[in-house]
Order: C-alpha cells, then structure tokens, then sequence
C-alpha cells in the first residue's frame, strides 16, 4: 500500500467519524427539552401540564 491510499483511508474514518457523531448529537437529548442541546433557547415549558417532566 501506497501512503496516498493509507492517508485517503486514514480521511475517510475520520470523516465517518464526524459526521456520526452530528447525527448522534442531533438524535439524541440531555433532557433540556430541545434537541440540539446549544442552550441558547431556554423555553419554559412548566406552564404546559402535558409536557411537565
């Protein structure tokens, strides 16, 4: 094996990585009630009954 293929290799994984690593932090929650988990909304959802935790 040649280092180009090694490194486009080396690339890819990395790049698979990543990118599973974004869908993962999008699909799953910290329990802040939203789903990307920035923290930049801070809705207040305790006046709704339904959604209370």
């Amino acid at each position: 094996m040649d280092i180009q293929f090694i490194l486009v290799i080396v690339i890819f994984i990395a790049a698979l990585f990543y990118v599973g690593r974004l869908i993962y932090r999008s699909v799953s929650t910290k329990g802040d009630g939203c789903g990307t988990g920035c923290g930049k909304c801070a809705a207040n959802f305790d006046n709704i009954p339904n959604l209370k935790k």
